[in-house]
């Protein structure tokens, strides 16, 4: 048994007893089952009727939960063969609904699709990179994978769903309870215990919200009018693919921010995965890039809301040193299962926000550390300390100071839009321009 292997409970190759493979592709759903919530949203927000966001939301379970199969699997040519589920993606989310309010669905549709080819496209350069991304620049890389799920996962926590919305004292007692069950048993706990740390702090968490929230028990009354099987309803909306040329800029910036952050997640899902690895293997990142592109270009076609890789997801893996990637796989087959189950897909998305604030911040935890250790671990200089506090400086602005890069000229909005693109992108550069001196230097040589 190497040292690899002593770290973990299952290896990223090793097929779990089917119970415990069950269970923990169960623990991952639930945290998959979070990103429904942009579905649910986005139908709100386009006026749609119950059927409409019933078919939007089953869709968008289809192409995550294929797209995860793909990325589990490791296919020959595609998926990077790493515990790396897909869900529903945020990054799309605001530019697809003014894409739908534009051209309606059709526009939001052809969109998706340029954009899943456009990160496709982009997936083979990745393998020309291996210059480019030195241990220090991976490290930092990983760490703001862990804090692009800061805003949501703190919003949730304290039970926010729209901007202005009060807090209650309940809520964050809820949120409390459950971060601290969750990180109580991985600590303290031992075995099965320490493995479904996640699920078993969600499921006290919503038992307790239950007891303290009435409102949050009358949410579910709601199951009762849905059907336990049902296929999609496909409207006269998702029958129709449009294109506008006025929306290939911006959707292409977006597809670009995209391919950063799943480029991020995948870099992440190795570091965690094969941590003997001395420098990154851009093979299985290539593959899971281009599958990343595919799951959203099959998001557009089936009228879905556009799928990414899930930084939460990563971040369980590694708190509960659980990595195998049939984990992945089986997630995929779950989701795309209960895709065709309205009734419990309801049961799911009624998990009340402080629950689910308390998931992503546990997992984001072990992101942002992991990726600090990993940034620590070999000698340190100046050059370093300009290249990351620079590109921080600027990185984390974007999510500090929205407004401000609202009114900045094109070119600057192009760049700075995300913490996690914007400090990757940053880093990189900073770091070739720092160092010219020392390339000059082997040149003379």
């Amino acid at each position: 048994m190497t040292q690899t292997e002593n770290k973990f409970e299952y290896t990223v190759n090793e097929v779990p007893p089917v119970g415990h493979l069950f269970v923990q592709s169960l623990q991952h759903v639930m945290l998959m089952v979070i990103s429904l919530s942009l579905p649910i949203l986005f139908a709100s927000q386009v006026n749609g009727s119950a059927e409409f966001a019933a078919a939007l939301i089953s869709f968008s379970m289809l192409a995550a939960g294929i797209g995860s199969i793909i990325q589990g699997l490791g296919l020959p040519f595609m998926g990077s063969g790493y515990l790396c589920p897909n869900v529903c993606g945020p990054s799309y989310f605001s530019l697809s609904l003014s894409a739908a309010w534009v051209g309606g669905m059709p526009l939001m549709r052809g969109m998706i699709i340029f954009a899943g080819l456009v990160e496709m496209a982009l997936a083979p350069i990745i393998q020309k990179l291996k210059n480019v991304f030195p241990v220090f620049i991976v490290g930092l890389v990983v760490t703001m994978v862990g804090v692009s799920v800061i805003k949501s996962s703190v919003t949730s926590f304290f039970g926010l769903t729209f901007h202005g919305d009060a807090i209650r004292t309940l809520d964050i007692v809820i949120g409390m309870f459950t971060l601290l069950v969750m990180v109580l048993a991985n600590i303290w706990g031992n075995g099965f215990i320490k493995m479904y740390c996640l699920l078993i702090g969600m499921l006290s968490g919503w038992v307790l919200s239950l007891i303290l929230i009435p409102e949050y028990l009358h949410n579910l009354a709601v199951i009762k009018d849905f059907s336990m099987f049902a296929l999609p309803s496909i409207g006269p909306e998702f029958k129709k693919i449009t294109f506008d040329f006025k929306m290939i800029i911006p959707f292409t910036v977006i597809a670009i921010s995209g391919s950063l952050k799943s480029f991020g997640n995948l870099l992440a899902a190795q570091k965690i995965s094969e941590p003997d690895l001395e420098q990154p293997n851009f093979v299985p990142v290539r593959k899971g890039l281009l599958a990343d592109g595919f799951s959203t270009a099959l998001a557009g076609l089936l009228g879905a809301i556009a799928v990414d890789t899930s930084s939460s997801n990563i971040g369980l893996a590694g708190a509960t040193k659980v990595v195998s990637r049939w984990i992945c796989v089986l997630a995929g087959v779950i989701f795309v299962i209960l895709a065709f189950f309205p009734k419990l897909i309801i049961a799911l998305s009624l998990i009340p926000k402080p629950v689910l604030g308390a998931s992503i911040i546990f997992a984001g935890c072990f992101m942002i550390c992991t990726g600090l250790m990993e940034m620590f671990s070999e000698e340190w200089n100046q050059r370093k300390t300009f290249v990351v506090g620079i590109s921080l400086f600027f990185g984390l602005s974007t999510a500090f100071l929205p407004g401000l890069y609202a009114r900045a000229p094109e070119f600057v909005k192009t760049f700075f839009t995300d913490p996690l693109p914007t400090t990757t992108i940053l880093a990189v550069a900073l770091n070739q321009l720092f160092n010219l001196d020392l390339l000059f230097k082997k040149v003379k040589k």
